[in-house]
């Protein structure tokens, strides 16, 4: 059976998937918040899994070759913008998007535990995001206004304010594969992940012109994917074992 694996319709993931078609990976799309349950379904054998969701998930899933997604500053995967200084957002309605749900602990951390302020409730972007004091974009959206929105004059990239107050990268996901999956399959699949990154950087320049759907010329993506680092080191572990005691610490689900 072909190897089953989640594609997340964001610009950083894109080059992970680059070379999966050739060595005939199946790619479902999906929402980054749906993974974690599909993977626990059997719908797939593998995915970028949000780092929040990751927490949740039990010894039948591992993670694979130290692939991830994580940021050292300003990226643009993960913006909040806002009508007034983020220090004077106490108690303001924030519009966060449904699949925002790493982004979201992250958020909730840095207003509580950075600024010192309690943040208000968060909404759903759905409904009518531009009347709320505050609105988080994520992936794709965010790098389509990347620029700035219209009325919301102040902007905070997470990864950034993150990595400048703990000097440590953010990991927004990880990828995750089953544990019992077969080990030649697992070989497939880890070497069509370091194969893809390779060769759609290399080809980035030579497969389109300008992202109309991201607002983006070649350079701009090929900007936000080296902004980006995409494997597990020291630096990004501690990051990880940080932001989980920040978790616990204001009894924030996990998974």
């Amino acid at each position: 059976m072909a190897i089953k694996v989640a594609r997340i319709p964001y610009l950083g993931c894109e080059p992970f998937y680059y070379d999966m078609d050739r060595r005939g990976i199946q790619l479902l799309n999906m929402a980054s918040n749906t993974t974690a349950a599909a993977l626990r379904n059997g719908e797939i054998d593998s995915a970028p899994v949000p780092m929040t969701d990751c927490l949740g998930l039990d010894d039948r899933f591992q993670p694979i070759a130290g692939f991830c997604i994580t940021a050292a500053g300003s990226s643009g995967a993960s913006v909040l913008h806002s009508k007034v200084p983020i220090t004077e957002l106490n108690g303001s309605p924030i519009s966060i998007p449904e699949e925002a749900s790493t982004s979201r602990s992250l958020l909730q951390i840095l207003l509580t535990l950075k600024h010192g302020i309690k943040p208000g409730p968060f909404v759903d972007s759905q409904n009518d995001p531009d009347s709320h004091d505050a609105l988080l974009l994520v992936g794709n959206q965010s790098l389509r206004r990347r620029r700035g929105v219209r009325g919301f004059p102040h902007k905070y990239d997470l990864a950034q304010e993150w990595s400048e107050w703990t000097g440590l990268p953010f990991v927004f996901s990880r990828w995750m594969v089953r544990a019992d999956m077969d080990r030649a399959d697992a070989s497939i699949l880890e070497d069509a992940l370091y194969v893809g990154q390779e060769d759609w950087l290399d080809n980035l320049y030579k497969m389109s012109g300008p992202r109309d759907d991201l607002l983006m010329l070649p350079k701009d993506v090929l900007e936000h994917v080296q902004s980006l680092r995409f494997y597990m080191g020291v630096t990004e572990q501690k990051s990880i074992e940080l932001f989980t005691q920040h978790l616990s610490s204001l009894g924030l689900s996990q998974g």
